[in-house]
């Protein structure tokens, strides 16, 4: 963990621009330092099959989609061919991945879009990407960004949000607002790669219920450090009039056990 920093965390939720800006310069610094190179973990030879792996990944894991994909896409290699597919085949194939109903409407709705409007080939904008069944901005942004490398948005996926909220870098939870606040605050050139590098920080370190503050390279530029997960910092004790050494506050209703203990049967006493 860097042990200084020009940028420092915020004291407060009013964070200037030009600081906040500058710990997320920092912040990318680190990032790219840890994964130089990084990109999606959804096993994919065309941006059919990122198109695809992307919509089921919906609720689900890499893992599992990455389970999934191969049998599905040598049955079914193009969009002709799953749009044509019995619906519950396509049903059983992606099981695994969950929501495997909604999950095959869209894909195969996203196949007989695209032969009817595109030619079977996947288009290279978002608004045109939004158009197809199941596919939302994260989709076309994963898509854009990683097969075809045009940054027209940020990826915002559960870590991407759950990360840019614990770092200050947003205090939004629509995916939408959440993009907007990174675009503002990172490079256009690094939108696509950032969000990458974002959620493998999120699968390895910075987890939902466990984070490792403890070997965080953000630690220092991040105002929720130890203060989620087995981490959290225990509470230093106030000082004041009644606890001049910062022990156990006294409880002024009279018992002269510390606030916050078992409460005392007074019938007991008499």
């Amino acid at each position: 963990m860097p042990a200084s920093s020009s940028a420092a965390v915020p004291r407060r939720r009013r964070e200037s621009k030009a600081a906040r800006l500058a710990r997320v310069a920092e912040i990318r610094e680190r990032m790219a330092a840890r994964y130089p190179v990084v990109t999606t973990a959804l096993d994919h030879r065309s941006a059919w099959e990122l198109l695809v792996a992307t919509i089921l990944s919906a609720q689900s894991t890499d893992v599992a989609v990455n389970q999934v994909t191969p049998e599905l896409f040598r049955r079914y290699p193009t969009p002709a061919d799953l749009a044509a597919a019995d619906r519950a085949e396509v049903e059983a194939a992606i099981h695994a991945t969950g929501f495997f109903r909604n999950k095959a409407r869209s894909i195969q709705g996203a196949a007989a879009y695209l032969l009817e409007h595109h030619g079977g080939e996947v288009p290279e904008t978002i608004d045109e990407l939004v158009e197809l069944p199941g596919v939302g901005r994260k989709t076309a942004n994963v898509v854009l960004g990683t097969f075809f490398s045009r940054n027209e948005g940020v990826v915002v996926d559960t870590h991407v949000g759950r990360l840019s909220r614990r770092l200050w870098l947003t205090s939004n939870h629509d995916p939408v607002k959440v993009e907007r606040d990174l675009m503002a605050l990172v490079p256009m050139e690094e939108w696509t790669i950032f969000s990458h590098r974002l959620i493998w920080f999120g699968r390895e370190v910075c987890t939902a219920k466990d984070p490792r503050c403890d070997r965080c390279e953000l630690a220092d530029l991040c105002p929720s450090a130890f203060k989620v997960g087995r981490f959290v910092k225990a509470a230093q004790p106030r000082r004041g009039p009644g606890n001049p050494k910062g022990g156990a506050p006294v409880n002024r209703a009279g018992s002269g056990e510390p606030q916050g203990g078992a409460p005392v049967n007074r019938d007991a006493r008499r």
